[in-house]
C-alpha cells in the first residue's frame, strides 16, 4: 500500500525536525567573582521568556537545569557583599554537545576592581591592544546587564606635576570610556572621574610601588 503525506503531515514532520535541535537541552554554568573567578555560592533562580512559566532555583557555586523547546531563560545569581546579576541564554546558540555554558560574574558592592590587565604607554593616554580583551569582557558585562551604570576613575603615580598627572588621569578614563561607546554602550552608563597622584595605593618611592598607584579602577554605581 503506498503512503501517501498529506500537506499537515508533510508541514507536522519539517517542524518537528527543525525542533529537534533543541530537545533535552542543559543549561549549565559557574557563579564567580568577577575580579578573582573564584566560586561564589549565590541564590540562583531562573525563569522562561517572556512569560516566567517555567521556574527554579539553586544555592551553590554552580547550576544545571534541563530547558525545552526555544524559549530564552533569564538567570538572576545574588550573594552576599556582591551586586545580583541577570543573564540570558538563548537555545539558538546551543553547542553541538547539547548544552548552554555560561558564567555568571558578580561585582563586589560598594567596592573599586582594578582592571588589572588595563595597559598605557607610560605618560599617555592611549590604550595598548593588551588591554583590549579586558574592556570586551566589561562591554560584554554591561550588555548582559542593561541597566549596568559604572564609573571609572583614573589614578596616576605622585611623579611630576599634579595638574598633568590630573590631567593624564583624566585623559585616560576618558579613552577607555570611548572604547566602551564604540562597542556600543550608551556614554551616560559610564561615568569617569579622575584622580592624578592623589590617592596612591602605596607611598614607597620604588618603582614597584609607583606602577601600582598607575591604575583605572571602575565602580558599579547601579546594577
Amino acid at each position: 500500500m503506498k503512503t501517501v503525506l498529506t500537506p499537515f503531515f508533510f508541514f507536522m514532520l519539517i517542524s518537528f525536525g527543525s525542533l529537534a535541535q533543541y530537545a533535552e537541552m542543559t543549561a549549565e554554568g559557574k557563579v564567580v567573582d568577577a575580579r578573582t573567578r573564584k566560586g561564589v555560592k549565590a541564590n540562583v533562580r531562573y525563569s522562561s521568556l517572556p512569560t516566567g512559566s517555567i521556574t527554579g532555583k539553586f544555592y551553590d557555586s554552580t547550576y544545571s537545569f534541563s530547558i525545552f523547546g526555544t524559549a530564552r531563560y533569564e538567570i538572576t545569581a545574588e550573594a552576599k557583599g556582591y551586586n545580583p546579576r541577570t543573564i540570558v541564554i538563548n537555545p539558538s546558540e546551543i553547542g553541538t554537545d547539547k548544552k548552554l555554558v555560561s558564567e555568571i560574574k558578580l561585582m563586589p558592592s560598594s567596592e573599586t576592581i582594578r582592571l588589572n590587565h588595563l595597559i598605557f604607554p607610560q605618560g599617555k593616554s592611549e590604550i595598548d591592544k593588551g588591554s583590549f580583551k579586558e574592556l570586551d569582557e566589561i562591554a560584554m558585562m554591561m550588555n548582559e546587564s542593561p541597566k549596568m551604570v559604572i564609573q571609572l576613575e583614573g589614578h596616576t603615580d605622585s611623579q611630576g606635576s599634579a595638574d598633568a598627572n590630573l590631567k593624564l588621569s583624566r585623559d585616560r578614563v576618558e579613552a577607555v570610556k570611548q572604547y566602551l561607546v564604540k562597542k556600543g554602550k550608551k556614554g551616560d552608563r559610564i561615568k569617569t572621574k579622575a584622580f592624578g597622584g592623589s590617592k596612591p595605593l602605596r607611598n614607597e618611592q620604588t618603582p614597584e610601588a609607583r606602577a601600582l598607584n598607575r591604575r583605572v579602577e571602575m565602580r558599579i554605581l547601579k546594577d
